[in-house]
């Protein structure tokens, strides 16, 4: 069994290919060809912790794929990463362990960042005037770097809880070339941006829905288990378009769960993102529609970008 590090692994991926294999990894999925195991999720209310075992197996590919995520959200305070976690890959012809990626969590965060990316491609008005992000943590940077590949505008406002973490993150983003205002208030973020990204564990709504314009679209990223919550379940029942990274999975938790549970919104009015990947033109159909996706994770995504980490790392290391 191979063994690769964070840095590694890194170091040998194309970021343009793994976003590549994700979208073949969301239309394999909707298209029923991916066995997924119910989610294993622990909670540990007192350390403001939770984990999620994931797995995966697409039809016909040589390998599967286990991962362990974890987030505790109070580790910035003590200096320690909020999220980590690895991925282990294993032949599905012998059940061999065949590489064990010891990413701490950034392979997670990768594949949930290129999914915010492949999802604004789709969905995103034709023009971008300003990137709202709801949080200022690690996700809330990756998904505002993978968003340069698919929209010019280099305007962005975030919001946060803490104003020394606004500033960080002004920074980070400055340094990217854009141009940054900060708030406190999420309501300045709803009012300035038509592209949203919400990437915090909340538990309670942050954007209420009568501050949404026309035309928004909006990416959900952080409420990823049980009883988180980022929006108004009435705004997930206002938006002219609902897409889900799994129904299933989203009909159990996530923003989409909360609006069905309350009645203000049927299962089938929601679309599969990996329905949505193969046929482009069920997606947004004017420039002032709301769009709005909910993406919970789903394990395909992790079989995915494990394999290719895997095989981009047997490949550096054949040509070093």
């Amino acid at each position: 069994m191979k063994i690769y590090q964070q840095q590694q692994i890194i170091a040998a991926m194309d970021l343009h290919i793994a976003a590549q294999r994700i979208t073949e990894g969301f239309i394999a999925f909707s298209q029923g060809r991916v066995q997924v195991p119910p989610v294993q999720n622990f909670l540990f209310a007192a350390a403001n912790g939770d984990c999620c075992i994931k797995s995966a197996w697409i039809e016909g590919s040589e390998n599967f794929v286990v991962k362990i995520s974890s987030g505790f959200y109070d580790n910035p305070g003590k200096g320690l990463a909020s999220n980590d976690g690895l991925m282990l890959v294993l032949s599905a012809q012998t059940g061999q362990p065949q590489a064990l990626l010891q990413d701490a969590g950034w392979l997670t965060c990768i594949r949930t960042a290129l999914a915010g990316q492949i999802v604004a491609k789709a969905l995103a008005p034709s023009r971008v005037t300003a990137i709202g992000i709801i949080g200022t943590g690690v996700q809330a940077r990756m998904q505002l770097e993978q968003l340069m590949a698919v929209t010019d505008c280099r305007q962005v406002c975030v919001w946060g809880r803490q104003p020394a973490a606004l500033e960080a993150y002004r920074d980070f983003a400055h340094a990217l070339g854009f141009q940054v205002s900060t708030t406190q208030d999420a309501r300045q973020v709803a009012n300035q941006c038509n592209l949203i990204i919400t990437t915090t564990p909340s538990r309670e709504a942050l954007l209420d829905s009568e501050w949404i314009r026309p035309g928004t679209h909006i990416t959900a990223v952080g409420a990823d288990s049980n009883g988180k919550q980022e929006l108004d379940p009435r705004l997930v029942a206002r938006a002219d378009r609902v897409v889900v990274d799994s129904v299933q999975q989203c009909s159990q938790y996530g923003e989409v769960s909360h609006a069905l549970k309350q009645g203000l919104l049927q299962s089938e009015q929601l679309l599969e993102l990996g329905q949505l990947l193969q046929s482009p033109e069920l997606g947004r159909q004017s420039d002032r529609q709301i769009t709005l996706v909910d993406l919970t994770g789903v394990a395909v995504q992790d079989a995915q970008i494990a394999t290719y980490a895997m095989q981009a790392c047997l490949a550096a290391s054949a040509a070093a």
